[in-house]
This record gives structure tokens, C-alpha cells and sequence, in this order.
């Protein structure tokens, strides 16, 4: 007989061997409902083959020791020559590779590409988030490629390859390669209107050198970086390779690597440019801002999608953990007050899912009703999913008491992670300030919205109060900036209400409705009406088959 010591009663045991796609009900009804059925088949063998992997033993040891063993920057090679290189795990890469070889940096221009790419990034970043970064800046890239037909025509396959290579070679003699961003400086932060670092035209055609110094550089062992820079024509936007043609490394000194309390698997890097920097002009000078939105929009709708990877891990940990945690001679999920908390967090988690999951959907609809929608829901969607990550992963972890505050449980990595999306690709008040721009000056993007809300109309009375007191706030914009955080809280609080309600079972649309739009609870989780169907929304939450 085993010794008491060593027994681990009245303990969850690891949340392993599952599939992360399938046991999550809310995300593989959202593919099922936005790809076209002919897509369906294989892109579900696709995304549960990635969900099996992401949910194995051998795949979440990856994800510990690449947090575990941070990257290391070598600015020097054995004989003193500047190679300005980062050194990672070898668990990094092998997730980066995974994420890669699934295609989770191909989307543009494929039928159903962005949904199956949104649900795959929202699957594989569960293992290690940081690996998101990446993934996102390569397939946020490409828009801002097609600016310029000639660059995108090198760059563009190598950026949607499902080939991982590593190493650092020109350009020509690579299968697939990854692409980063160095938008911002020390002086500026998101205002990049203030950037200094310039551009000087060379005698060729679209070929620069670049002075200057960039505060935040995105995963700097990428093969290439969109970086802005002011030409003699203005702020333009520049692909700067870490290796020319000639096989030689281009002038890309990285200065040192930065401290971050999460994504510590990741790499940024502050990055100088010594008046050598070779650079491509991508797009028009001084049309820099222009060339790079479509990325940064791209960029956004990952934070939706990173922000609610985050929330599903947690509540997937914490849902596991009461189911075999004890309390008063049962399961803690079967305690009522735990089934409200644990509820709360379900539907907070759903709502993220389906909403980054329909903006995905409109990306590959295309059509100008689409787009509008995109102008104005992404920002808004931005704002207030990334802002509900942090206190969902810390109720999240709460439920696991003190054993959620150990290491050894994951839980810290989550909650280290969830405030690093909320301040990528612009904090709050950029995000809020931006649904406030697009209200003032673009009619469409409210015209979409309002339809977008409108189709769930008369389906439930909260939701409809919840929307005519949006067009109450829009009636009047005077004055709206020190509003405009409430604003776009609002907008995004009725788009996830009208999408639930259209599409969410009825017990989680009434929760949210209860909950988000109704009044009837309270500011922390699990405050829920108790009249409201909790078992039902928990066990949905539940990852398993």
C-alpha cells in the first residue's frame, strides 16, 4: 500500500491528452458556421489534428520549458564579428514550427483562410502565447507587402509557407520565412507620426538606407521587418532583411532585449540603425501610416484572438480543476456559488471566441459591407476583450485556490501573459480613440455595425434596451473623446451580445444578456442570477468530448 505521503488525493490530475479544438464547443461551432460546407471536412481534420498536438503532454512541456528557458541575445560571434543574433530553446522552435507547418500564417486569399487561420492561431497559442507574436506579424505583413508588387512578389510566398527555417540566409535560398515589425521609438510609442529615424534615398530605384534607433522591435530573429521611417517625401514604411543578397547580414545592431513579466519565450529587441541599413521602400513615400494599416488591423484582430486563447485555457483549467476538487462530500463545479463564477468566466470566454470569430469571417467575405464592419468592430473588439483577459485569468486562476499560485499549474504564465494584448498594436485609449474616428468620419462603419447588431433585434429585450442606449451615446459626439473608453465598451458589450443571442445556446446568451446588458449582477464574476441554467453553461465550458 502506498504511503499517505505520497498520494495525491482530492487532486486534479493534468489537464493533458485532450483535443483543444473540439473539447471547445463555442470555437468549433464558429467554423462549422463560417466556413463554406465544401471547406468544412478537411478544415476540421486540419484543426483537430492541431488541437490533439496542442493538448499532449509533449506539446505543453514545450510551452513550459520555452517560458521556463527565456531567449538569449549574442551580439558577438567566437572571433568578435557582430552577428547580432537570438539564441531559443529548441522547445521554442519546435512550437514555432508546428504553428508554421499549420498554416497559421496562411490566410490571404484563400477561400475560408482567415476563419480556419483565426481558429487555428486561437488553438496553438493555448500551448505558449508567446509563440503568437511571431505567427500574427508574419500573416499581418502581407497586406502591407502588396503595397509594393515587386517586394511582395519575393517576400509574400516565403511569409505563407508552411516551412519553418530557422536560419538566417538571403532571401533566395529559403523556403518560407518569417517577418517582424519595428514601428515604434522611444519618443513616440504609438504615435509614430513622431518618429525620427530616417531614410536616405540610393541611387537605385526603392532603395534606402536607414538612421535611427526603434524602441520595440517584434520577434528580431524574423528574416525581415516593416519598419517607418521619414523619407525626403515623408513617413514611409520600409522592408529592412537581416541578410542581403549577397549572403552578408545588413546593419541591424540589436541593442539588447527587453524585460517583459510575460511572453518571456518571445523576443523583443531595441534595434539600431547605423546610416548603412539597407531598406526597400513598400508603398508611396510618405504614405507610410497608409501602407502599414492593413497590418496593424491584421495585428489587432490577433490580440481578439490571443486575448481569447487566454481566457479559454484559463477557464478550461479552472472548469477541470473543480470537476475533480472536493468540497462538502462533492465536486466543487456541483457547489452553486462555484457553478456561478465558473459560468461567469464560460460566458465571458464564449463571448471573446465567437466575436474574434466573425471578424475573422468578414476578412474573408470581402465585400464593402465587410470592411466597413472591420473599420469600426476591430478597434472596439480590441479594446474590450484584451481588457476583460486579465481579470478573467485572475478569477480563473482563484478557482484553483492556492494551488493556482504555484508554478507547476500554468496559471501564473496565463495571468503574466493577459495584460500584453491590451498594450500591443496601441493601449486602450488609442483603440477607443480610433472607434471614436471612425463614428466621426466614415458613415459606413457605423451603418455596418448598427446592421450587424440590428440582426438579432427583438430576440431578447435587454439586448434591445442595451442598443437603443448605444444610439442614444451616438446621437450626440460632441465632446465624446473623455467618453470614448465607454463608447467603444458599449459597442463591443451589444456586438457580443447580438452575436450570442443569433447564435449561442439560449442559456449562455441569457447569461450574458443577464449579466453584461441586464443589470442584474455584479461588477465581480460570479454574480450571476441564480434563476439562469449554470449547469448548463459550465458543462458546455467543460474540456472534454
Amino acid at each position: 500500500m502506498e504511503a499517505p505521503s505520497r498520494t495525491a488525493a482530492d487532486q486534479a490530475p493534468p489537464l493533458v491528452g485532450y483535443d483543444v479544438f473540439a473539447c471547445d464547443r463555442a470555437l468549433a461551432e464558429a467554423v462549422d458556421r463560417h466556413l463554406p460546407p465544401e471547406l468544412l471536412d478537411g478544415a476540421r481534420e486540419e484543426l483537430r489534428a492541431l488541437g490533439r498536438a496542442t493538448g499532449s503532454e509533449q506539446v505543453r512541456e514545450w510551452g513550459e520549458q520555452a517560458d521556463s528557458f527565456p531567449p538569449r541575445l549574442r551580439t558577438h560571434d567566437r572571433y568578435g564579428r557582430r552577428i547580432d543574433e537570438v539564441d531559443f530553446h529548441p522547445a521554442w522552435h519546435r512550437l514555432l514550427g508546428k504553428a508554421v507547418a499549420a498554416g497559421l500564417t496562411d490566410a490571404w486569399g484563400r477561400p475560408g483562410g482567415h476563419v480556419r487561420r483565426a481558429a487555428g492561431f486561437l488553438v496553438a497559442t493555448q500551448a505558449e502565447a508567446g509563440i503568437g507574436c511571431p505567427v500574427s506579424m508574419t500573416h499581418a505583413a502581407v497586406p502591407a507587402l502588396r503595397a509594393e508588387p515587386e517586394v511582395a512578389a519575393v517576400w509574400e510566398p516565403l511569409a505563407v509557407s508552411r516551412v519553418y527555417e530557422r536560419e538566417l540566409r538571403p532571401v533566395a535560398a529559403k523556403a518560407g520565412a518569417l517577418l517582424g515589425t519595428g514601428l515604434t521609438e522611444r519618443q513616440g510609442g504609438s504615435g509614430v507620426r513622431a518618429n525620427t529615424t530616417s531614410a536616405r534615398p540610393l541611387a537605385a530605384d526603392g532603395e534606402y538606407v536607414l538612421t535611427g534607433r526603434k524602441w520595440f522591435c517584434s520577434a528580431p530573429m524574423s528574416d525581415a521587418f516593416l519598419v517607418l521611417a521619414q523619407a525626403p517625401g515623408g513617413l514611409t514604411c520600409f522592408l529592412v532583411p537581416r541578410v542581403l543578397d549577397d549572403g552578408s547580414r545588413n546593419a541591424f545592431a540589436l541593442q539588447r532585449l527587453r524585460d517583459k513579466p510575460g511572453s518571456r519565450s518571445n523576443a523583443s529587441a531595441e534595434v539600431e540603425f547605423d546610416g548603412t541599413t539597407w531598406a526597400r521602400r513598400v508603398g508611396e513615400e510618405g504614405r507610410g501610416l497608409r501602407t502599414v494599416m492593413g497590418t496593424v488591423a491584421a495585428a489587432r484582430l490577433d490580440r481578439v484572438l490571443g486575448s481569447a486563447a487566454l481566457m479559454r485555457q484559463a477557464v478550461a483549467q479552472a472548469v477541470h480543476h473543480a470537476s475533480y476538487r472536493s468540497a462538502s462530500g462533492g465536486p466543487l463545479v456541483d457547489e452553486p456559488l462555484t457553478r456561478n463564477v465558473l459560468a461567469d468566466l464560460a460566458v465571458e470566454s464564449e463571448a471573446a471566441t465567437v466575436l474574434g470569430m466573425r471578424l475573422a469571417a468578414a476578412y474573408d467575405s470581402g465585400t464593402e459591407r465587410e470592411r466597413a464592419l472591420l473599420r469600426i468592430a476591430v478597434p472596439a473588439a480590441k479594446y474590450w476583450v484584451a481588457k476583460r483577459c486579465v481579470p478573467v485569468v485572475a478569477e480563473a486562476l482563484e478557482c484553483l485556490g492556492g494551488n493556482g499560485y504555484v508554478e507547476e499549474s500554468g496559471m501564473p504564465r496565463l495571468l503574466r501573459e493577459s495584460p500584453l494584448n491590451s498594450v500591443g498594436e496601441g493601449p486602450g485609449n488609442v483603440q477607443a480613440l480610433d472607434v471614436l474616428r471612425a463614428l466621426r468620419t466614415e458613415p459606413a462603419a457605423l451603418d455596418a455595425y448598427l446592421r450587424e447588431v440590428g440582426e438579432a433585434r427583438g430576440a431578447d429585450p435587454r439586448l434591445d434596451r442595451a442598443i437603443r442606449g448605444v444610439l442614444t451615446e451616438l446621437a450626440d459626439l460632441e465632446g465624446a473623446e473623455a467618453r470614448a473608453r465607454r463608447l467603444a465598451e458599449r459597442m463591443a458589450l451589444v456586438l457580443q451580445g447580438a452575436l450570442l443571442v443569433r447564435w449561442a445556446p439560449p442559456e449562455v446568451a441569457d447569461a450574458f444578456c443577464a449579466g453584461r446588458l441586464g443589470g442584474d449582477s455584479g461588477a465581480a464574476f460570479g454574480t450571476l442570477p441564480p434563476t439562469l441554467d449554470l449547469r448548463a453553461v459550465v458543462e458546455r465550458a467543460r474540456p472534454a468530448e
